[in-house]
């Protein structure tokens, strides 16, 4: 059911009715919102929450021309308040009222009347990306401000926040939320769905302008507009979180069937100075902050390289059909850093990965951080690295070792780690042509041997490391890249951080 809401709108609801409603809120004290939920709704089991489901029957927009569905997600959980969702058709705004004949409770013993003081706590986006004649969830939104989409032929993975702030400190992280939505009514020839966020926070507030594009690649424009309430000691834009418990560069669990479980392995990061970074994720033993000097940004993001399914071998979960999200920046984004965390998990049901950017000074108050970027939701991985720069095909780690004179192998406490390089850039070249591997370790390590060998199968190059580490109990940062013999760069810089407490012992 809907309801006009009060005053409405003479114009076009945009953008600047939501961000003068941030920045309002900006200027007022914190107010928490109240927790509404029942005992029954707030003691419920994940098993249990995952049975309210949307009905087909009545999804929003159900009897219009448009290929757009909306389906909403109840109140459960950790998801304690609602959230107030509202419908712009044309100059007009209602809120879509809370509405139990929208859900199907499956076989939950539950007292109806209890929902009667519900509402929504996300809502989610259906639209017939694989087949014409059927609907898939395309877009999620659901706590906090977290967000997922996928594209055709992919399922959920990583997520995106609309902010990050005080992340990977000793301090309590700060989680802002979204606390209200419009989402405008498609016209029956429209391709992008657009919709607006109000975002608050202890120390900040925002409005969001988001534009969605499904297709074979799901592409989502935002346009975050940031007011500080106080003081952060870290504020992270466009945020991506992810999973990543082990893989090739890292040993993987000696019981289980998977040579690698994650939802991406690697950060890649375009700079303003044309740099093209790539930096394999760890799942560490302790708290791991990276850090990337990146002033104006041309894009980053957590990828999932290697699509092959003999790679993960996993039918339930499809882990080689999880997108990469790609962030492009609109404009100059000035000094800042791309910056890379990583928390010890012990099993895949914990996202342990999260990497954004954070600017090195923050607007005064009153006025706002201005954030326009394009999300690209793809399996086409090689399609963001240009096409004259060879990429990081895959990064494998082996305990390090040296042949004996009677051929058997002797493992000396070293670590090997094989990096193989591959692109047009190194295939096309002649077979006389001279390239030189450019190697560097932080002092905590001896390089012992390195070796660069064709690889035939890929018609690229394989550089192999091996080297010692001095103290185990501290980090060791190693980089390489593939150059020319005019010192021209052939390939991205492979930047790889090994964990303390993670090096071998000698045999």
């Amino acid at each position: 059911m809907l309801a006009l809401l009060q005053g409405g709108h003479a114009a076009a609801f945009s953008l600047d009715d939501v961000t003068a409603r941030a920045k309002g809120l900006a200027d007022k004290p914190y107010a928490a919102p109240a927790n509404n939920l029942p005992p029954a709704f707030q003691q419920m089991q994940f098993a249990d929450y995952i049975k309210i489901q949307p009905r087909v029957d009545n999804l929003e927009w159900k009897d219009l021309g448009t290929p757009f569905k909306l389906g909403f997600y109840h109140q459960g959980m950790q998801f304690s308040s609602p959230v107030r969702i509202n419908e712009i058709v044309g100059k007009t705004v209602q809120e879509i009222r809370y509405d139990t004949s929208r859900f199907d409770f499956g076989d939950l013993k539950l007292d109806r009347s209890a929902t009667a003081k519900l509402g929504y706590a996300g809502f989610r986006v259906m639209y017939p990306v694989n087949r014409p004649d059927k609907l898939d969830e395309v877009l999620s939104v659901l706590g906090a401000s977290y967000f997922r989409v996928i594209g055709k032929g992919q399922v959920y993975g990583l997520s995106s926040r609309g902010l990050a702030i005080d992340t990977g400190l000793p301090i309590a992280e700060e989680f802002p939320a979204f606390r209200e939505f419009w989402i405008e009514r498609p016209n029956p020839q429209d391709k992008k769905l657009v919709f607006y966020a109000l975002l608050d926070s202890q120390r900040a507030t925002g409005a969001y302008r988001f534009e969605l594009a499904p297709g074979d690649d799901a592409t989502l424009k935002v346009q975050a507009r940031v007011f500080m309430r106080d003081k952060v000691t870290k504020l992270g834009v466009a945020p991506l979180t992810s999973m990543f418990l082990f893989g090739p560069n890292q040993q993987r669990d000696p019981n289980n069937f998977r040579p690698a479980l994650h939802d991406s392995n690697g950060l890649s990061i375009h700079t303003g100075d044309g740099e093209w970074l790539w930096r394999p994720l760890n799942n560490p033993r302790h708290l791991a902050i990276s850090q990337f000097t990146v002033n104006n940004p041309r894009g980053f993001g957590l990828l999932q390289r290697g699509r092959e399914f003999s790679a993960y071998e996993d039918l339930k979960d499809r882990y080689d059909l999880r997108p990469s999200a790609w962030i492009v920046p609109e404009g100059d984004w000035g000094k800042g850093k791309v910056e890379l965390v990583e928390i010890p998990t012990p099993d895949e049901t914990n996202d342990n990965i999260v990497a954004y950017w954070t600017p090195d000074v923050l607007p005064p108050k009153g006025t706002p951080l201005v954030a326009n970027y394009t999300m690209h939701w793809t399996m086409d991985e090689r399609a963001l690295v240009p096409k004259e720069v060879a990429w990081v095909k895959q990064t494998l780690r082996s305990a390090g070792e040296i042949m004996q004179a009677n051929l058997i192998r002797h493992l000396d406490g070293s670590i090997g780690l094989l990096i193989d390089f591959e692109g047009a850039s190194l295939a096309n070249l002649a077979p006389s042509a001279q390239i030189n591997p450019q190697v560097s370790l932080s002092d905590n390590a001896e390089l012992i041997e390195r070796v660069l060998q064709v690889n035939p199968a890929t018609k690229g190059q394989r550089l192999t490391l091996r080297f010692k580490v001095k103290d185990p109990k501290k980090v060791v940062e190693l980089r390489a890249a593939l150059v020319s013999a005019d010192n021209r760069p052939l390939t991205e810089t492979w930047s790889y951080q090994l964990p303390p407490d993670t090096a071998p012992k000698a045999q």
